[in-house]
C-alpha cells in the first residue's frame, strides 16, 4: 500500500484545525465551527477503523511504514504500527469526536480556539503511537503538553493557572532527562531508528542510566506514585473534555512508552529495576485507593482511581508474561473508555448543579433514571465486574503477576477490593439515599448528545467485556515477539 495512511491520520486533525483558525470566531458561527471539528474527527476515526481492518495480526513486523529523510544523516521521519500501537490509535480517534460532542454545555467562550487545541492534540497523540524514531517520538510526546496546558490554563476552573503550571513543570522536568538519553543513544549507536536499535541492542553498561532517564518521563506521565500529585489538580480544574482526553489517552502514552522502549530497548535494565516498578505499582494501587475513599470531590476520586488503575498497568507490563502485558494493554484501552465516561458523567451533573461535591447529591435515581443506569454501567466497569472490559484487563494482569511474584499479586488483589469500595461508595452517595437537597428536583435527565456519547462508550465497554477476542488477536503476536526478544537479550 503506497498511500501514506499514517501521515494522513496524523495530519488530518491539524488540517481541520487550520480551517477553524481561518474561520470567523463569532457566536453565531459556533455551530459551523463545531460541525467542521466533528466532521474532521469522525473522518479520522473511519480511517483508523479501515487501518485496523487492513492490519495483518499474524505478523509482528511493523506495517504501513513510512520512512523519509528529515535532517540528513541524523533524523528520519519514520512511522509505522504493530499490534500494540494500532489499538491506541483507534482509541484516540474514537475518543476525540466524543470530546468535541461534549463541548455543547461545557465551553461557553472561545469555542473555536478550544476545538483547535483538541484537534492539534489529536494529531500529536496519534504521532506518539506511530513514531518509529526516538526523536520523532519525543517531539510528539512533548508537543502534546502544549494544547493540554492551554486547555487547563484557559478553560479550567478557579485554580486553573496553578494546575496548568504544575502539570507542565512536572511533565517537562521528567522529559528533559529523556531528551538527554535520546542524544546519548544517538552518540552510542549513531541512530535513533527504533527498529535498528532493536536489532543492534544497546550496550549493557549504559542501559541502567538510560532506563532511569526514560523512566523519569514515563513515571510522571503515567502517573506513578509519588509523582502523581499533578493529576488530581489537573483533573479538578480541567474542563470536562480536557479531563476526558487527559484520562483516556494522555496517560496511555507513558504505558505505551514503557512497553515500546523500556522493555524493547533496555531489557537488562528492565530486569534490574522490576522490583522498583513492583513496589511503586503496589503502593500506587493500595495507597491511592485509600485516598480515593476519603475524597469529597467526584473528579478527585476518579482521578485517584486513575492512578490506581495505571498502577495495575505498570505492574502487568513488568511481569514480562504474555498475560500480564496483554492485560496491561487491554486495561489501558478499557480505562480509556471507562474513565472518559466517568468524567463525562460528572460533567453532566456539574453542568446542571455547578457542584462536584458528593454531598450535594443523593437520591437522584428517580429524577434522572437514564443517567443513573449509564453511570452504574461505568461504575461497575471501573471496579472490574465480570462482563465488562475492566475485568478482562485486571484478571490477565493478576494472572501474569501470580506467575511472576505471588506476594505482589496478592497485594495488588487488595486494590480490586478497594476499587470496588470507593466506586460503590461514590455511586451509593450520588444516586441512592435520601433526597435532601431540594435543588436536585430541578435536574433534567440526559439530553440527546449526552445519551449518544455515553452509549457510544457503554457499547465497547460491554462488548469487549464479553468478547475480548478482537483485542487479543490484534496484540497477541506483537506481545509474544516482544517477550521473545526480551528473553533472548536477557539470556
Amino acid at each position: 500500500m503506497n498511500f501514506p495512511i499514517l501521515s494522513s491520520l496524523i495530519l488530518l486533525p491539524t488540517i481541520g484545525s487550520l480551517f477553524l483558525f481561518f474561520s470567523k470566531d463569532k457566536p453565531n458561527n459556533n455551530q459551523t465551527i463545531k460541525y467542521v471539528a466533528l466532521f474532521t474527527s469522525i473522518v479520522n476515526f473511519l480511517i483508523s477503523i479501515y487501518l485496523w481492518y487492513q492490519f495483518d495480526p499474524t505478523t509482528s513486523d511493523f506495517q504501513f511504514v513510512e520512512d523519509r529523510q528529515w535532517i540528513k544523516g541524523f533524523i528520519n521521519y519514520k512511522v509505522g504500527i504493530d499490534g500494540i500501537s494500532i489499538l491506541f490509535i483507534v482509541l484516540t480517534t474514537f475518543i476525540t469526536p466524543l470530546c468535541i460532542l461534549s463541548v455543547n454545555n461545557t465551553v461557553k467562550n472561545r469555542l473555536r480556539d478550544f476545538l483547535i487545541a483538541i484537534l492539534i492534540m489529536e494529531s500529536f497523540m496519534i504521532g506518539v503511537f506511530c513514531a518509529l524514531d526516538l526523536v520523532i517520538f519525543y517531539l510528539f510526546f512533548e508537543a502534546g503538553l502544549i494544547p493540554m496546558f492551554l486547555i487547563i490554563g484557559i478553560w479550567g476552573g478557579p485554580r486553573r493557572v496553578y494546575s496548568a503550571f504544575k502539570f507542565f513543570l512536572y511533565t517537562l522536568l521528567g522529559s528533559v532527562l529523556m531528551l538527554v538519553a535520546i542524544i546519548s543513544i544517538y552518540w552510542i549507536n549513531e541512530t535513533t531508528d527504533v527498529v535498528k536499535l532493536y536489532e543492534l541492542g544497546i550496550d549493557t553498561k549504559y542501559q541502567n542510566l538510560l532506563w532511569l532517564a526514560f523512566f523519569s518521563s514515563f513515571a510522571v506521565k503515567t502517573p506513578m506514585w509519588p509523582v502523581h500529585t499533578w493529576l488530581p489538580d489537573a483533573h479538578v480544574e480541567a474542563p470536562t473534555a480536557g479531563s476526558v482526553l487527559l484520562a483516556a489517552i494522555l496517560l496511555k502514552m507513558a504505558g505505551y512508552g514503557f512497553i515500546r522502549f523500556s522493555l524493547g530497548l533496555f531489557p537488562e535494565a528492565s530486569e534490574t529495576f522490576t522490583p522498583l516498578i513492583y513496589t511503586l505499582s503496589v503502593i500506587a494501587i493500595i495507597f491511592t485507593s485509600l485516598i480515593a475513599l476519603m475524597q469529597e470531590d467526584m473528579k478527585k476520586l476518579i482521578a485517584y482511581s486513575s492512578v490506581a488503575h495505571m498502577g495495575f498497568v505498570t505492574l502487568g507490563i513488568f511481569t514480562i508474561q504474555q498475560q500480564g502485558i496483554e492485560g496491561s494493554i487491554i486495561q489501558m484501552i478499557s480505562h480509556g473508555l471507562v474513565s472518559a465516561a466517568l468524567f463525562l458523567c460528572v460533567g453532566v451533573v456539574y453542568d446542571r448543579m455547578h457542584s462536584r461535591l458528593i454531598s450535594t447529591y443523593g437520591g437522584i435515581v428517580t429524577i434522572v433514571p437514564k443517567y443513573a443506569v449509564l453511570f452504574m454501567i461505568f461504575t461497575l466497569a471501573a471496579l472490574g465486574l465480570p462482563g465488562t472490559s475492566g475485568f478482562i484487563g485486571e484478571f490477565l494482569i493478576l494472572m501474569g503477576a501470580f506467575k511472576d511474584n505471588f506476594l505482589v499479586a496478592v497485594l495488588a488483589s487488595l486494590g480490586v477490593i478497594l476499587g470496588a469500595a470507593y466506586m460503590l461508595w461514590l455511586y451509593k452517595r450520588v444516586v441512592f439515599g435520601k433526597l435532601i437537597n431540594e435543588e436536585l428536583k430541578k435536574l433534567t435527565d440526559l439530553n440527546k448528545s449526552e445519551i449518544v456519547i455515553l452509549i457510544s462508550l457503554a457499547i465497547p465497554t460491554l462488548f469487549f467485556g464479553f468478547y475480548p477476542e478482537p483485542l487479543m488477536n490484534t496484540i497477541e503476536v506483537s506481545v509474544k515477539n516482544l517477550i521473545d526478544m526480551y528473553n533472548l537479550n536477557i539470556n
